[in-house]
């Protein structure tokens, strides 16, 4: 399997090693690039898939387990109970393996008062994807009822591969919900293009007015469009697995996890109104699609800022923008980087364009998400051995 999105078993098939990395292969850093480095901070998470905080205060850290476990990370130890298991539990709530499992956890403003938080996992038997809600158990902020799920959104889906699976609330106060394609290969039902489909778009729906299940925010792009699905915030994605938003611009990052050929990253910055279209499957990346198509329609399509070809990965893993205070170089710099060939990059913007440099060479990871604390460190993990790592100056 890939978990993000082609060909390849994740471990033996494509290339991808299992090994540990405290510090990456030396590269050529370009000129005005940071050197970095990888701290091993934890080991024994189990497939990791996410990493995120809950915004509270507690400098915990989150690590999803795709089997079906969310485990905390608080003050450099591991808990030994999960936060939230729902692998255990009979009958099975999730399927979990090659693309499935659970996928993200997002904890909501407030979070401290609500005592709620929200995940993202494909459902048993049927693998449809379910976006749910779930409640700290009475007096204990570091265990969840995994009885008492609320759900809040259900997508069939079609195919057992390109799932999304990223929960992010933005800036806005929303919930962004990241939706593959429906998976196959080449978006044969053509999802990313159908305006009446969630599949192959990012979605923003409110969760936090009361509105049962949810709301739509009054300013999502398409509401009250013929023919669209009023969820919807941006469309032509083949499968966004991991997103983000910059902490101190409010700009967004969507590693779109590319066919046979590219992998891109798109943008949108702070104070868009939505409705961008990043053009799958009328184009992989920047190219037309299939391969060979001549003088495909681009009219309108927000193109990638960053592209490479699968001369170097197979497989984007979105990240976070740097804005902690401990590697004032790495300031502004959005990371990611590639499942198959354990690559990191950076990229910033430089007034119209965007500069990018190869941060770390053969880490030796098997890079399946980045992650960020409440003071803006950024991490990343190897799903092959359960090693969390901090991203650090040399």
């Amino acid at each position: 399997m890939r978990i993000l999105g082609t060909c390849v078993t994740l471990l033996a098939l494509a290339g991808c090693s299992g090994g540990s990395s405290s510090s990456p292969a030396p590269v050529p850093v370009p000129a005005g690039w940071p050197q970095i480095s990888l701290s091993r901070v934890a080991v024994g998470f189990v497939q990791p898939v996410h990493v995120a905080h809950a915004g509270d205060g507690s400098d915990r850290i989150f690590v999803v387990e795709q089997g079906g476990r969310i485990r905390i990370l608080d003050n450099g130890v591991v808990l030994p109970a999960p936060f939230l298991d729902l692998a255990s539990l009979n009958p099975p709530r999730l399927v979990a393996g090659g693309e499935q499992g659970l996928l993200s956890v997002a904890f909501p403003p407030g979070f401290v008062a609500k005592r709620y938080f929200y995940v993202n996992y494909t459902r048993s038997p049927d693998g449809a994807t379910v976006v749910a809600r779930y409640r700290l158990s009475a007096g204990d902020a570091n265990a969840a009822d995994p009885a008492g799920e609320e759900v809040i959104l259900t997508i069939p889906q079609p195919f057992a591969n390109h799932n999304g699976g990223q929960l992010a609330f933005g800036p806005d106060g929303y919930l962004y919900i990241g939706m593959g394609d429906g998976g196959s290969g080449g978006d044969p039902l053509n999802n990313g293009q159908s305006p009446g489909t969630l599949l192959g778009k990012l979605l923003r729906i409110d969760v936090e007015s009361g509105a049962v299940p949810y709301g739509i925010p009054p300013t999502n792009p398409f509401l009250g469009m013929a023919g669209y699905r009023p969820e919807i915030w941006a469309l032509g994605l083949r499968n966004p697995w991991r997103f983000s938003f910059d902490r101190q611009t409010g700009d967004l990052y969507i590693g779109d996890v590319g066919q046979n050929t590219f992998e891109e990253i798109d943008f949108q910055p702070a104070g868009d109104p939505g409705g961008g279209n990043y053009g799958w499957n009328v184009m992989e990346a920047d190219s037309c699609y299939p391969p060979g198509t001549v003088g495909c329609n681009r009219t309108g399509l927000a193109l990638p800022v960053f592209v490479y070809d699968h001369s170097l990965g197979c497989s984007v893993t979105g990240g976070h923008v740097y804005r902690g205070s401990a590697f004032p170089s790495l300031q502004g710099v959005y990371l990611f980087g590639d499942l198959c060939s354990t690559r990191i990059w950076g990229i910033r913007k430089n007034g119209a364009a965007w500069d990018n440099a190869l941060l770390a060479g053969n880490t030796t990871l098997t890079i399946t998400t980045f992650g960020e604390d409440e003071s803006g460190n950024v991490y990343v993990v190897n799903y092959a051995n359960g090693e969390l790592l901090k991203i650090l100056p040399p």
